[in-house]
């Protein structure tokens, strides 16, 4: 089956001019005329899976905790970010945030912001859904507005291979819960990855239309573990439609996707009827619409998940830099934003740090 997906076009460049803010207010704009407004917040590097395609069996070399962000320090830059700087939604990720003991509280102070129009600003969870059962209400309580959960396979000796835990149930219990307290829509995550989860393409897909999720299976990219990713070796976006239209009628979404990294597709047959993402980040890249900074759980501002260069906003704040001064440092890190990820370029060389240390 033939897919056309449409990858936006780089819009009219920015004008230029030192400094890019005007006494430290503004907005997150780069060279290309893009304007990041969706921050993501890596609260911890660990997590509590060790899933193949994401780290190594015995885990990573983890952030000591002194080079950590605090909780007061992740908040000072999330309000720069939203008073100073424009952003209106706020994703927390990690590793996995629900490490993060302190996440309730973090996300609290966080839905008290507002933005320029005055509406509270939108927060959101990435997180492989383990433990969430027991905070899935607290979280709703705090202000946490949507969840996207992580989840590749429903064969439970799959699931142990993948993510080297025996926690399939938990995961599933994790997902039960965020509907039963009424986070909409709730989103789930699976990367598929040829001759390991093909097969569970089409029964997920089943599990989340009948829990009224949205489900959004996501091309590998290559940004865990060194050497392992292989282009060739990659289910991509045109072969999971064909997988799911053999099952399902499938039609593409009216809605516009706008900066949402999923392609929406209406998906029905005799049983279910839904919507399914599609992420098709290597074979139909939207670098061309991306409107996300991302901040490590040291306190580094990446403008990309695959740049090279990265600005410490920790260290500026530990020397006493006043939020102008954050502020400004934040926008020229962000001006230096490449056209696009480059994976597709024969001389694509993945970063140092893989996805756990960046936050997803």
């Amino acid at each position: 089956m033939s897919v056309q997906l449409a990858m936006p076009a780089i819009r009219s460049t920015a004008p230029s001019g030192q400094p890019l803010l005007r006494e430290g207010v503004g907005e997150l704009r780069d060279q290309c005329g893009r304007v990041a407004k969706d921050l993501r917040v890596s609260l911890t590097d660990r997590c509590n899976l060790r899933c193949t395609y994401c780290m190594p069996a015995e885990g990573m070399e983890w952030i000591p905790s002194e080079e950590a962000l605090s909780d007061d320090e992740v908040l000072r830059l999330i309000r720069i970010a939203v008073n100073r700087l424009g952003v209106e939604q706020v994703r927390f990720t990690g590793g996995e945030p629900l490490m993060r003991r302190s996440l309730e509280h973090i996300v609290a102070e966080s839905a008290k912001l507002r933005t320029r129009t005055g509406k509270a600003i939108s927060t959101a969870l990435t997180s492989n859904a383990l433990g969430l059962d027991k905070r899935a209400q607290t979280l709703r309580n705090a202000g946490l507005n949507r969840v996207n959960l992580s989840l590749d396979t429903l064969d439970p000796q799959r699931y142990l291979a993948l993510t080297r835990r025996d926690r399939l149930a938990d995961a599933i219990k994790g997902i039960d819960a965020a509907i039963r307290v009424g986070f909409s829509p709730v989103k789930i995550n699976t990367v598929v990855m040829k001759g390991v989860n093909e097969s569970d393409v089409v029964p997920l897909a089943r599990f989340a239309l009948q829990r009224g999720c949205q489900l959004r299976f996501i091309e590998q990219m290559p940004i865990g573990p060194r050497n392992l990713w292989k282009r060739e070796d990659m289910v991509t976006a045109e072969e999971i439609i064909g997988m799911l239209s053999e099952e399902f009628s499938m039609t593409p979404a009216s809605v516009p996707r706008g900066s949402a990294p999923a392609a929406l597709w209406n998906v029905t047959s005799s049983a279910y009827q839904g919507t399914i993402g599609i992420i098709a980040s290597v074979t139909h890249p939207f670098c061309g619409d991306c409107d996300r900074t991302r901040l490590t759980t040291d306190g580094a501002i990446r403008n990309c998940l695959f740049a090279h260069s990265e600005t410490s906003l920790r260290d500026l704040m530990r020397a006493g830099a006043d939020d102008a001064t954050i502020a400004e440092a934040w926008a020229q890190a962000m001006w230096g934003k490449a056209l696009g990820h480059g994976i597709n370029d024969p001389a694509f060389v993945q970063p140092d740090r893989t996805m756990s240390a960046i936050g997803g």
